[in-house]
């Protein structure tokens, strides 16, 4: 079992929002307030402690995070180098034994996100555990497809991402496959 002050949660709000324009998504609004704050206040009835990833506007960040005694962090990875950069972030500054991420732009993650995701990692011994949803299979049928950017991970996975990262690795899934 893993219990939620065992948790860190980290929003992941440290992209260059190409598709956006470069804007930053995670301070675009949505019924009326910014995409990160309803991530933040989404997840942290669900964790112990709260983290936010951003590389730019971190005093807007900081604003935002500050109620929900929340520390921003930006990338050591130059370049935006992606959500795993995020991940760099958070499980370096990670106190607890697991840490949880979202994105910032998708406000209306499940409200049982953490528990579903503990008791994945709980019940198959997992390092990781990663969400799925459903995607049409372009057969009438749906399969479940990895959304790699919710997942809980060991907080002692650091190295292993550390390793990952300076080889060039970059991509969430093919880091993941190589932990248990």
């Amino acid at each position: 079992m893993i219990d939620i002050p065992d948790i860190t949660g980290l929003v992941l709000a440290g992209g260059r929002g190409t598709r956006m324009g470069g804007a930053d998504k995670g301070l675009q609004t949505f019924h009326g307030q910014p995409l990160a704050q309803h991530a933040l206040a989404r997840l942290q009835p669900q964790v112990g402690g709260l983290m936010l990833n951003a590389n730019r506007h971190l005093a807007d960040y900081a604003a935002l995070g500050a109620p929900y005694g929340a520390a921003v962090w930006p990338d050591d990875l130059a370049d935006y180098a992606g959500p795993l950069a995020g991940f760099l972030a958070g499980l370096a500054h990670c106190s607890t034994p697991w840490l949880l991420t979202v994105p910032c732009d998708t406000p209306l993650f499940p409200l049982d996100l953490v528990a579903r995701l503990a008791a994945a990692a709980a019940r198959d011994g997992s390092d990781i555990a990663m969400a799925t949803a459903p995607q049409d299979d372009g057969s009438g049928g749906l399969r479940l497809r990895p959304q790699p950017v919710f997942s809980l991970l060991r907080a002692d996975l650091l190295a292993s991402l550390q390793r990952f990262t300076q080889g060039g690795g970059r991509k969430i899934q093919a880091w993941a496959m190589a932990q248990r």
